[in-house]
C-alpha cells in the first residue's frame, strides 16, 4: 500500500515535493491556502497530481501518513497543532528530499549574510567545476533537484524555519553566520527559542563534518558550549587571530584562511563584497572551499569576481550627484544595521514596514553619525518615528515606493545616498521584499 503524503504549500518547494514524492512512490495530495500560481497548477496537472487552493481539507491531511509544509506555515496554527497530537510527523521539504540524495551538503545559516554566502559558494563550487545544485531558500526546489537527476554537491541556505523541519538531515559543512534578534513572533518572543533553532544546523553531524562560525558574534560562542559539537571547528574573526580557520592580519589588509596548515592570503580590498559584514560572508565561503581543497588561485578568482544580489545593497543609479541603494532585502534591524555602517555618505534613509518586534536602539549611534532625513514607508510607522524623533532632524512619511523616493530626493542634495534598507517585513504595503525593490527602483529611475 503506498504511503499518502499531504504537501502543505504548493510554491516552489512544495511542487518540488510532490514530484519527487511522486517519483519515490507516495500517494501525494497537496493543498494551499491561498492561490495557486498558474504555473504550479500546470506543473500539478501534467503529473496528475491532485490539488487544492483557497482552502486545507483537514480530513484529508489528517489522514497522511506524514505531512510536508511550507517554511511560512507556523507550528502553532490549528491544523499543525491537530497533526502533531495525532502522531503524523510533519516534516520541510528539505528533510524530505534529503532521504533520496547522496550529496555533499553545504548548509548556510543565520540571521543575516545567508542568501549572499549561499550565492558566494555556489559560484566557487561551480566555477571549481563541481556538479552543485543550489536550493534551500534560493534556486530551484531541493526536491525537484532531486527528482530529476540530483546533484554530487549543494549548497543550501537554511531558515530557521526550515531547520524546525529538519530531523535526520545531516549536514558535511554547516556554517553559522551569526544569530541576532529575528522572527521572534514564532519562537513565543523566546530568543534561547529562536537561537536552539539555528543551532539545529548541527544535528547528526559527526567527526568527518565541518562547523565554520562567526566567533564574536554575541550567542554562538556561549551557547555551542552547551552543544557536545562533534564536527571539527573553524572560526572564523576580523578582531581574533584564528590559528585554523579565517582572520584578517590589519597591517597588510590581509584575509588570511588557514586549513591543515596551509594558508591561503588575499587582499580584503580584492574581495568584490566590500564591507566588514561581507567580509564575514568571503570568509566562511573561502573556509569551505580550502575544506574541499579547491585550488587557492580558483577561490581567490571566486572571491573578487562574484555578482552580489538584486536588493541586497544594490547600487540602483546616480540622479543629479544623490547615489541610490536598494537594500530591500534586510528585513531586520541587524540588516540594516549592516548597511548603515558600510555608508560613507551622508544618508537619507527610508525605513519601515511590518514591525517583528524590532528594537531600534542598536541602529541609533549610526543614525546620529550618518543619517540626515528619515523616510517612513509603512502603513504604521509611529514606533519609528519615536525611535528616531531626536536623532534626526527631518522625518517624513510615504505611503508608496514612489512617494517615498521623492521624498528622500528631496531631502538630498549632490553627494548624499538614498538607502532603502527597511528594517522590516515588506507585506503592508507589497507583495514580498523583491516587490518592494523593484517598485523603489522603478521609481528611483522615474525621477
Amino acid at each position: 500500500m503506498k504511503k499518502r503524503l499531504a504537501i502543505l504549500g504548493a510554491g516552489e518547494s512544495g511542487v518540488g515535493a510532490a514530484q519527487l514524492a511522486l517519483k519515490e512512490g507516495y500517494e501525494v495530495f497537496i493543498s494551499d491556502k491561498g492561490k495557486i500560481k498558474e504555473k504550479y497548477k500546470r506543473v500539478l496537472n501534467e503529473l496528475k497530481i491532485e490539488w487544492e487552493e483557497e482552502n486545507h481539507s483537514e480530513d484529508r491531511i489528517l489522514s497522511a501518513d506524514e505531512i510536508i509544509k511550507s517554511p511560512g506555515i507556523p507550528d502553532k496554527v490549528p491544523l499543525i497543532k491537530k497533526a502533531h497530537e495525532k502522531g503524523i510527523p510533519v516534516i520541510s521539504e528539505i528533510e524530505f528530499a534529503g532521504r533520496y540524495s547522496r550529496a555533499h551538503f553545504t548548509c548556510i545559516t543565520g540571521s543575516n549574510g545567508k542568501t549572499t554566502t549561499t550565492l558566494l559558494i555556489h559560484h566557487l563550487y561551480k566555477k571549481a567545476g563541481l556538479d552543485v545544485g543550489l536550493a534551500g531558500n534560493v534556486g530551484q526546489s531541493f526536491a525537484k533537484q532531486v527528482a530529476e537527476g540530483d546533484h554530487d554537491y549543494y549548497v543550501l541556505e537554511l531558515s530557521s524555519f526550515q531547520l524546525d523541519g529538519m530531523y535526520a538531515f545531516k549536514a558535511d559543512i554547516a556554517i553559522l553566520l551569526n544569530i541576532t534578534p529575528d522572527h521572534l513572533d514564532r519562537y513565543e518572543y523566546k530568543m534561547e527559542n529562536y537561537v536552539a533553532s539555528k543551532m539545529r544546523i548541527l544535528q547528526n553531524m559527526n567527526k568527518n563534518g565541518a562547523f565554520i562560525y562567526w566567533s564574536n558574534d554575541a550567542f554562538v560562542p556561549s551557547v555551542m558550549r552547551e552543544y557536545k559539537i562533534k564536527a571539527k571547528c573553524y572560526p572564523f574573526s576580523d578582531i581574533d587571530t584564528i590559528q585554523e580557520g579565517a582572520c584578517v592580519d590589519k597591517n597588510n589588509n590581509q584575509l588570511l584562511i588557514t586549513i591543515n596548515n596551509q594558508l591561503f592570503e588575499m587582499s580584503i580590498h580584492d574581495l568584490a563584497l566590500q564591507g566588514r559584514h561581507n567580509l564575514y560572508n568571503s570568509m566562511a565561503s573561502g573556509i569551505s572551499g580550502r575544506i574541499l581543497d579547491l585550488r587557492k588561485e580558483l577561490i581567490r578568482e571566486s572571491l573578487s569576481d562574484f555578482q552580489n544580489i538584486e536588493h541586497r545593497l544594490e547600487h540602483v543609479t546616480n540622479v543629479h550627484g544623490i547615489e541610490f541603494v536598494n537594500d530591500s532585502k534586510a528585513t531586520n534591524v541587524n540588516s540594516t544595521w549592516y548597511a548603515l555602517e558600510s555608508m560613507n555618505k551622508p544618508t537619507v534613509w527610508i525605513v519601515g514596514g511590518v514591525d517583528k518586534g524590532n528594537d531600534y536602539s542598536m541602529l541609533f549611534d549610526l543614525v546620529k553619525d550618518k543619517v540626515k532625513a528619515i523616510i517612513c514607508l509603512g502603513s504604521e510607522n509611529q514606533k519609528i518615528i519615536d525611535a528616531f524623533a531626536d536623532k534626526v532632524d527631518h522625518i517624513a512619511e510615504a505611503g508608496n515606493a514612489r512617494d517615498a523616493v521623492r521624498k528622500a530626493y528631496e531631502f538630498g542634495t549632490k553627494g548624499d545616498v538614498v538607502l532603502l534598507s527597511p528594517a522590516c517585513a515588506s507585506f503592508d504595503l507589497f507583495d514580498n521584499y523583491e516587490d518592494r525593490g523593484h517598485q523603489y527602483k522603478s521609481a528611483v529611475r522615474s525621477l
